[in-house]
């Protein structure tokens, strides 16, 4: 069977359960332990959940929150909207008593993983965040690394999220981490994408990215998805990439992974692109990056 985008993609909306605006545990995803939750709360309202058998990482995309954990309460100062910088974000151990409230509204992610241990709760500050400009050129994006192995203290739970500017490409070359060998680690992964309005269009035209995976076990994987605010794509195998952001409009995406070796997040290229790395030591990174946001810490 060949996995496609109607296996894959989920389109915004597609996969919500209350309280929830998008729900995919590994149940839902067909594997074993990555997963994610996006609560978008009204204004004075809360959340509450129990962490089960996973941790979690609390990430604000728009609006800070108050999350308690077992009753001991942490604030996140969260942010604008994604296209604004850097947020804070509080790291939540499983088997936990969980509230979310906001009092001027706001959307959260909660990006999980199936684990065997519980840690202590961890703040993450904004100011803790290393921002990282990739590639060059064309190939230009701002990686957040949220809850990166060399940042966040987790048991298999890894996060980041990527600010492509208009008209570039990310996760290029495509890449793999779906074997455990010397160079790459096992990883499920999902992408949890938003848009950008057009500059000085609130309100506007729904913007599109576009999101490609395909398999290298003969044709058992062939994704070339166009998504929207809201969309996820999941990625339990095979080459992902390019994200594409199209012409007018900048792309968000937040990816959720884990897997079940050691916390390391290596991959392989794939040989047809694999090239294309070394055309960037002679292209500068894109202008329009870092975002403002990033308090000239971009590396």
């Amino acid at each position: 069977m060949t996995l496609t985008a109607l296996d894959l993609h989920l389109p915004a909306g597609s996969a919500a359960t209350d309280p929830y605006v998008l729900d995919v545990d590994p149940a839902r995803a067909g594997w074993t332990y990555s997963g994610l939750r996006v609560l978008d709360l009204a204004a004075g309202s809360n959340a509450g959940l129990h962490t089960g058998a996973s941790e979690l990482l609390v990430v604000p995309l728009a609006g800070g929150c108050t999350v308690s954990v077992d009753a001991e309460s942490y604030d996140l100062h969260g942010r604008r909207s994604v296209f604004a910088g850097v947020t804070d974000s509080l790291y939540v151990p499983r088997d936990a008593e969980v509230v979310v409230h906001s009092d001027a509204g706001g959307r959260f992610a909660l990006a999980g993983a199936v684990c065997e241990r519980s840690r202590p709760v961890a703040y993450l500050p904004a100011a803790g965040v290393p921002v990282e400009l990739r590639g060059a050129g064309q190939s230009s994006r701002q990686v957040h690394n949220l809850g990166t192995p060399d940042v966040l203290d987790a048991e298999r739970l890894i996060v980041c999220e990527v600010l492509t500017p208009s008209g570039n490409w990310s996760s290029w070359p495509p890449h793999k981490h779906d074997e455990d060998r010397d160079g790459e680690s096992v990883l499920e992964e999902i992408y949890y994408f938003e848009v950008a309005e057009p500059p000085g269009q609130p309100g506007g035209p729904r913007g599109v990215g576009y999101q490609r995976v395909y398999g290298h076990r003969g044709a058992d994987i062939d994704v070339l998805a166009e998504v929207r605010s809201g969309d996820v794509v999941l990625v339990p195998y095979g080459w992902h990439g390019p994200s594409m952001a199209a012409a007018g409009y900048d792309l968000y995406y937040l990816n959720v992974m884990a897997g079940p070796g050691e916390r390391v997040w290596n991959i392989c290229d794939d040989p047809d692109h694999a090239w294309v790395r070394n055309t960037w030591d002679d292209q500068p990174v894109d202008p329009r990056l870092p975002v403002p946001a990033a308090d000239g810490r971009a590396r």
